[in-house]
C-alpha cells in the first residue's frame, strides 16, 4: 500500500506546528507562567525547548519518515519488535489525553456561543457552565466530530488542508488582538510581568514546571510527530523542519502571553488565576469594554481557542488511526470513527468530573496536601506530567544507544541533505546525556509527588 504524504514540506511545518500549538500554548502557557513568576519562568521554559524539547523531536520525526509508519509500527520495521511497547504507550497516552482534552476544547465552543450573545456572567458561573452535563456532552460530540471530518478526510486533503487554514488564521486573530490588548490603559504592567524577570523568584518548583510546560508543549512523547514524520516527503530537512516548528510553537506561546496579561492587568485581575484563568477572568475583563466591543473580544478570543484546539485533537486523532489504519488495514475512514468513538466514550468520565458527578469531582486525593482531585486531573496527571515524559525518555534512548547514532545521522542527511557535523555533536550529546537525565527527574519528582505525596520543592 502507498504510503500517503504531505504535498510539501511547508504542509508538514504546518502541520506539525499546529500539533504542537493547541491550549496547551495559548490556555496552559498562561497560567503557568501567571504561577510562576512571569518572565524567568519564559526564560526557563525557552530554554528547555531548545535543549531538550528539540533533540527529542528530531529523533521522533527521523524515526517516522525512515519507517514510513505509526508509532507502534515503526519500531517493528526497524528490527526491534520488543519497543513496540514504546509505542503502544504513546498511543495511549495520545488517546488519554485528547479523552480529556476534548472536554476543555467543549467549554470553549461554550464560551464562544456565551460571548457571542454577550453573555459575560458566564465567567462567575464557571462551575454552574461545566457541571452542565448535556450541553457539555453535546459540544464536545460537535468537536470530536469535526475533528474526525478532518482526520478522515486524508493526510493533505484534512489534516494538511486544515492546518494551512487553521495556522494563519489563528496567527491573524492573535497579532490582532494583542494590538488591541497593548492600547489599553495599564498594559504596560503586564508587558513588565510578562518579559522582565525577576530572578529572584527561580527556584526549583519553577524549574520544574517550566521543563514540564516545555515538554508538554510541543506533543512529545506519544508518537504524534513520528507518525506525522511518517507521512513527511524524503528529500525534507528535518533538522530545520524540527526547529520551524519549535520556532512556531514558542511564538505562538509567546504571542498568547503578549495577548492575555496585558487584558489582565489592564482589568487590575490577577495573573495568578490558575488553570480557571481565561474561563473566570477574562469574560469580565472582557465585558468591562462594553457589550459590542466585548462580545466581539471575547468571541473572538474564544475562536481563536478553538482554532488552536483543533490542530492538535487533528493530530492527536491521528495517533491511534494511523495505528489502525496500518496494523488492521482498515480504511482510513473507519480508523478514525472507530477512534473517535472510543476516545469519545472514554472521556465521558473526565466531562462528569467538573461538577456534574460528585464522585467524580472528588475522585482522589494527590500530592503531599492531599487535596482532592477530579478524574480529569487524575488522566492529566498520568497522561501529561507522566506517560509523556516516560515517552520522551524512551525515544531519547532508543535513538542514542538502540537504533544509534550513525543510523539517525544517515536518516537526517538523506537526500544530500546538509547537516552541521556541530549539530549533529549536539543532537547526539542531548539524546545520550542531557534529555535521558532530564525527563527520569521529571518522572521521578511527578510519580513521587503526584502519587505518594512525597514533597521535593
Amino acid at each position: 500500500m502507498i504510503r500517503p504524504a504531505f504535498s510539501s514540506r511547508i504542509g508538514f511545518i504546518f502541520a506539525a506546528a499546529g500539533s504542537a500549538v493547541g491550549l496547551g500554548n495559548i490556555w496552559k502557557f498562561p497560567f503557568e507562567t501567571g504561577a510562576n513568576g512571569g518572565a524567568v519562568f519564559v526564560l526557563i521554559y525557552l530554554g528547555f525547548c531548545f535543549l531538550l524539547c528539540y533533540p527529542v523531536m528530531v529523533a521522533e520525526i527521523a524515526i517516522g519518515r525512515h519507517t514510513r509508519r505509526n508509532a507502534v509500527g515503526a519500531f517493528s520495521v526497524l528490527g526491534f519488535p520488543r519497543w513496540k511497547l514504546v509505542g503502544l504507550l504513546g498511543v495511549l497516552c495520545a488517546v488519554l489525553i485528547l479523552s480529556f482534552y476534548n472536554v476543555i476544547a467543549a467549554w470553549v465552543i461554550g464560551y464562544l456561543f456565551e460571548m457571542l450573545r454577550g453573555n459575560f456572567a458566564i465567567g462567575d458561573n464557571f462551575s454552574n457552565f461545566t457541571s452542565d452535563a448535556i450541553k457539555i456532552t453535546l459540544y464536545a460530540g460537535i468537536f470530536m466530530a469535526l475533528t474526525t471530518y478532518v482526520v478522515s478526510k486524508g493526510v493533505s486533503a484534512g489534516i494538511e488542508s486544515a492546518a494551512k487554514f487553521l495556522m494563519p488564521a489563528l496567527v491573524v486573530v492573535m497579532i490582532g488582538m494583542s494590538l488591541y490588548g497593548l492600547s489599553l490603559p495599564g498594559a504596560s504592567n503586564g508587558v513588565v510581568f510578562y518579559l522582565m524577570p525577576d530572578f529572584s523568584a527561580v527556584n526549583l518548583s519553577v524549574v520544574y514546571a517550566a521543563l514540564g510546560q516545555a515538554f508538554f508543549s510541543l506533543s512529545l512523547g506519544m508518537g504524534t510527530l513520528m507518525t506525522l514524520g511518517s507521512y513527511l516527503p524524503r528529500q525534507a530537512n528535518i533538522v530545520s523542519s524540527s526547529a520551524m516548528v519549535t520556532l512556531a510553537d514558542v511564538g505562538i506561546a509567546l504571542m498568547a502571553g503578549l495577548l492575555i496579561f496585558p487584558l489582565v492587568f489592564s482589568q487590575g485581575l490577577s495573573p495568578t488565576g490558575g488553570e480557571a484563568l481565561i474561563f473566570e477572568a477574562l469574560p469580565r475583563a472582557f465585558e468591562s469594554f462594553g457589550p459590542v466591543t466585548g462580545s466581539v473580544l471575547g468571541s473572538g478570543f474564544f475562536l481563536l481557542l478553538a482554532f488552536a484546539a483543533l490542530t492538535s485533537t487533528v493530530s492527536m486523532l491521528e495517533v491511534p488511526t494511523s495505528y489502525l489504519v496500518d496494523e488492521f488495514s482498515l480504511s482510513r475512514k473507519t480508523g478514525a470513527v472507530i477512534a473517535a468513538t472510543l476516545i469519545f466514550i472514554i472521556s465521558i468520565p473526565s466531562l462528569l468530573s467538573a461538577g456534574a458527578v460528585e464522585e467524580l469531582t472528588h475522585f482522589v486525593e494527590l500530592g503531599a496536601s492531599q487535596q482532592s482531585a477530579s478524574f480529569m486531573r487524575a488522566a492529566g496527571m498520568l497522561a501529561s506530567d507522566t506517560l509523556l515524559p516516560v515517552g520522551g525518555f524512551c525515544i531519547a534512548v532508543f535513538s542514542a544507544y538502540v537504533w544509534c547514532r550513525q543510523n539517525l545521522k544517515e536518516e537526517l542527511t538523506a537526500a544530500n541533505v546538509e547537516v552541521s557535523p556541530l549539530l549533529l555533536s549536539y543532537l547526539n550529546v542531548s539524546l545520550r546525556y542531557v534529555c535521558p537525565l532530564l525527563l527520569a527527574i521529571v518522572v521521578v519528582v511527578t510519580v513521587a509527588e503526584g502519587f505518594f505525596g512525597i514533597p521535593f520543592f
